[in-house]
């Protein structure tokens, strides 16, 4: 394949990008391909590499209203709620609604996902039943699984051999949630427990840390502390982190360099951090996410994930990574051209580089997986959440959708109008 007249996200425009047996071979004017390559005009749009989703819960996923809708929007509820749903889950029923989202996310542009999966329940069904999507997408999808203790790895009975069992089954990473053990001792004690068998497997961890907007939970820094302390640099990642969004400022002004120095990956939750968190304020009412512009500042990789789509604790939601993206951009009041962009990167980059995936990104050398935005730059993208006009795989093309426009009927104005901000 051969794509004429790109744009990429660092703004270069009039490019083309060639594709051979299955990998980016070359960026740049004016390309030449082998006679029969198969040419495909750019427009102009922008180019961009898949969209990432470094935190998920796929497990729960379209299951909105099952067995009942979630009449508060609250966190808690949707605890409860998933508590209720569990006993009624089945294999099948599982594999249908994930299935059905990855055909979503294929459609968006979405082309790796990091999935948290509960164990807590002694049938791991729900592990089970991602584990035969992780095969069944495989062809087309990154599917990476998290092995979630929802109710705590030391708080539910059952919890840790649980764990075990799913990690022996082909489970990629080490999952925890220290802030929803019983004490604050039993959620450091957490973290120590879960690196341990990360650092002993060989494996990966992320943690839902500190997901609460009490300022003294505090287990990020336990998390960072393990991470050294067990030569895990750039294989742990913290999730949600918004206490730190109440944290005291001079606290914070230890802990940053800490993660930092710790190659600690950070994921905010935009969509849902601002859903759940403060909901306990009355006015002024905290908006609950993470401290995205500080910790990029501070050297610490940050990516955000969609977190939910129509689920206990979501009942919105459509696999769309640049909905995630603008909710960060608007929350973080990241609207400089630095931060928007860095928002972009946020959810392609940043999150490839959390998951650890090879072969990602536009350079020669790279798999041919990519994007035809209907864009011209990042922040255009993330503006009109921007049609995705070709989703490539391997360069093979697995989802065309026309362009956006809509037709018009005013005298003397275009018969047409797409959104893109166009410059006589």
């Amino acid at each position: 394949m051969l794509v004429r007249n790109i744009t990429l996200p660092d703004g270069r425009s009039g490019l083309d990008l060639l594709v051979q047996d299955g990998r980016i071979a070359a960026v740049g004017p004016a390309l030449t391909a082998p006679e029969g390559t198969p040419v495909v005009d750019g427009g102009g749009w922008l180019v961009s590499p898949p969209f990432v989703d470094a935190h998920f819960h796929m497990d729960a996923t379209l299951s909105y209203g099952l067995p009942r809708v979630n009449a508060s929007g609250t966190l808690l509820e949707g605890i409860a709620l998933w508590g209720e749903l569990k006993p009624l889950l089945t294999q099948e029923a599982l594999v249908e609604r994930a299935l059905q989202y990855c055909d979503w996310a294929v459609a968006r542009g979405l082309l790796a996902i990091r999935s948290h999966v509960d164990v807590c329940d002694p049938r791991l069904l729900a592990v089970e039943a991602l584990l035969e999507v992780k095969r069944r997408v495989a062809p087309y999808l990154d599917l990476q699984l998290v092995a979630f203790p929802q109710d705590g790895v030391l708080r539910s009975p059952g919890a840790l051999a649980n764990l075990e069992r799913a990690l022996d089954l082909g489970v990629d990473v080490v999952g925890g949630i220290p802030h929803f053990e019983r004490t604050m001792a039993d959620g450091a004690a957490s973290v120590k427990l879960l690196c341990e068998i990360a650092a002993r497997r060989g494996l990966r961890v992320d943690m839902h840390c500190d997901e609460s907007d009490d300022p003294l939970s505090r287990h990020v820094e336990t998390l960072a502390n393990e991470t050294q302390r067990l030569g895990l640099q750039g294989r742990v990642t913290g999730s949600h982190l918004t206490s730190m969004h109440s944290m005291d400022n001079y606290y914070v002004s230890k802990l940053l360099p800490l993660m930092a120095e710790a190659g600690l990956h950070a994921v905010a939750n935009p969509l849902i951090n601002i859903t759940l968190q403060g909901r306990h304020d009355t006015y002024p009412k905290r908006r609950g996410m993470t401290r995205v512009p500080e910790l990029l500042a501070a050297g610490v990789n940050v990516g955000f994930g969609h977190d939910c789509v129509l689920d206990p604790w979501y009942s919105l939601g459509s696999g769309d990574m640049l909905e995630v993206a603008a909710m960060g951009l608007h929350v973080a009041q990241m609207t400089s051209q630095a931060g928007m962009r860095q928002c972009f990167d946020a959810v392609t980059v940043n999150n490839a580089r959390i998951l650890g995936l090879e072969g990602y990104g536009l350079e020669p050398g790279c798999r041919a997986d990519f994007v035809l935005l209907q864009a011209r730059s990042p922040a255009e993208a993330i503006r009109l959440r921007a049609q995705r006009l070709l989703v490539v795989r391997g360069g093979r093309v697995l989802s065309r959708a026309a362009p956006a426009t809509a037709e018009l009927a005013l005298p003397g104005r275009p018969a047409s109008v797409d959104f893109t901000l166009q410059r006589s």
